[in-house]
């Protein structure tokens, strides 16, 4: 017990705080009275730092907080989600503890190896003095915590695991669709929806979904529907809204990256080869696959077969699947067809890759083309599915237009823009004038190491297999 005066009581209170961790109790009389005893232990205060998300990538922007101070988290919960250059990350906590305080605003830019938050770690628990938790929807192989079960190892991240320790769910009995059979959080909820019964949410691009069967015929009393009333209208476009002010705000996230990645494109000398394709052939061949695509769940759109055309292509002239070093004094074969597909977000203008297409079937592009279609509506594409382009397409029809003159991706050395497919009146063999699906496509190349008769060979190669699309089966280079 001690006592002091009202003047000094103020900084005698702090020295107690800040040095013995002290509770103070005061009394509201002339001569204060002071008592006090021993506050509760607490672990000390760690700075969460942002890990090195790889890729060169030193600055994120921070899209959305999952804690707040005070919030109390374990370890591999969500703390926050950013947005770097490239793709989408979860941050997830090392720690068991408290937040006691968060750095950065939303919309803010993070610097790696700064901190994010300020945990209180739990008394008496261990502080691991490891790098930062970074969960991608799509990590590398490398990255993945392995288990033994039964004589083989289960790839999935710690999330995934403490999610299906959480449901009581063994690994070993659920079937992985990521890459090299990795289980995903999805793989997780759809074993369970399974097992329970439950239904899961709609995914983001219905077409995906097998058709539900047909609703059964309408009594004969009822009145026939009208062809008008069972056409939907179109979705309302939201209107523009004028303030009347100058706005002027950072460039941030994939708009940064387009300045970045754009200044160095055009630095290569382009130049440009355009052609059309009679894809009549396919047209016919895809009302064919589609329904039997579509009992697998699988949306067959034309895009897997365009990818696999370029693949095959791409074996015939090697030279338009490489990569120079920046001197342009070296090239580089690529051994693998890791084919872009430049995907309209609503983050901006991003393009993930389908990997190792030469080793893939047609339906089997559609498939991880739906997977990173579905990634791509949610904002969760993985630096995984974005890096390591080889070659890659990109589908302006898909929105409406017919020409482009398609920017170069370094370190790719070329790049093929497909229009919108057309009805337009076409001569056949015999003179005659028939419709044809005819759709334009624009070629980039980089006119360093390419030259134009080797685009417009490939082009013609390309052409070639989609006009009579069987060919892509019995071509096995």
């Amino acid at each position: 017990m001690a006592a002091v005066t009202r003047g000094s009581l103020g900084a005698f209170r702090r020295l107690l705080v800040s040095k013995y961790k002290l509770r103070i109790v005061l009394s509201l009389s002339d001569n204060v009275t002071v008592l006090f005893c021993p506050a509760v232990n607490q672990g000390p205060i760690v700075q969460f730092k942002l890990s090195d998300i790889g890729e060169g990538i030193m600055e994120v922007t921070v899209k959305e907080w999952y804690v707040k101070e005070g919030d109390k988290v374990s370890q591999f919960d969500s703390i926050c989600e950013v947005q770097s250059d490239k793709a989408s990350v979860t941050i997830t906590s090392r720690y068991d503890g408290v937040i006691k305080k968060l750095y950065y605003d939303v919309d803010a830019t993070a610097f790696v190896g700064k901190p994010l938050v300020d945990i209180e770690t739990e008394s008496g628990s261990e502080v691991i003095q490891e790098e930062d938790v970074v969960e991608t929807p799509a990590m590398a192989q490398e990255e993945h915590t392995h288990q033994e079960i039964k004589g083989h190892k289960t790839q999935a991240t710690p999330a995934v695991r403490r999610l299906a320790i959480e449901n009581n769910i063994k690994l070993s009995e659920v079937v992985g669709t990521g890459k090299d059979g990795r289980i995903l959080k999805e793989d997780i909820l759809n074993f369970l929806a399974k097992q329970t019964g439950a239904i899961l949410p709609p995914a983001p691009f219905q077409e995906i979904q097998t058709p539900p069967p047909a609703p059964a015929a309408a009594p004969a009393a009822a009145k026939p529907v009208s062809t008008k009333a069972a056409v939907k209208p179109p979705p309302a476009t939201p209107k523009p809204v004028f303030t009347g002010k100058d706005v002027t705000e950072p460039l941030k996230g994939v708009q940064k990256a387009m300045v970045k990645t754009m200044t160095v494109a055009l630095k290569i000398p382009h130049f440009g080869y355009c052609d059309e394709v009679d894809l009549s052939r396919l047209v016919a061949l895809r009302s064919e696959l589609k329904p039997l695509a579509e009992s697998r769940g699988v949306r067959l759109s034309y895009m897997p077969f365009f990818i696999k055309a370029a693949s095959l292509g791409l074996h015939h002239f090697p030279i338009l699947n490489a990569s120079v070093d920046e001197d342009c004094q070296n090239i580089t074969y690529k051994a693998s067809h890791n084919i872009g597909l430049a995907m309209d977000t609503s983050q901006g203008l991003l393009v993930p890759n389908v990997k190792n297409v030469q080793l893939l079937s047609v339906l089997e592009i559609a498939l991880e083309l739906n997977r990173l279609q579905v990634l791509g509506a949610s904002g969760q594409l993985g630096t995984a599915d974005l890096m390591g382009g080889t070659f890659t397409l990109s589908n302006i029809g898909s929105i409406g237009g017919t020409y482009a003159k398609p920017v170069i991706l370094p370190p790719e050395v070329a790049i093929g823009a497909l229009g919108k497919i057309q009805v337009l009146p076409r001569f056949d063999a015999a003179g005659q004038v028939v419709p044809a699906h005819i759709m334009k496509v624009s070629w980039s190349a980089d006119h360093r190491i390419i030259d134009g008769a080797t685009m417009c060979r490939f082009s013609n190669l390309w052409r070639e297999y989609l006009e009579n699309p069987a060919s892509m089966v019995l071509d096995l280079k």
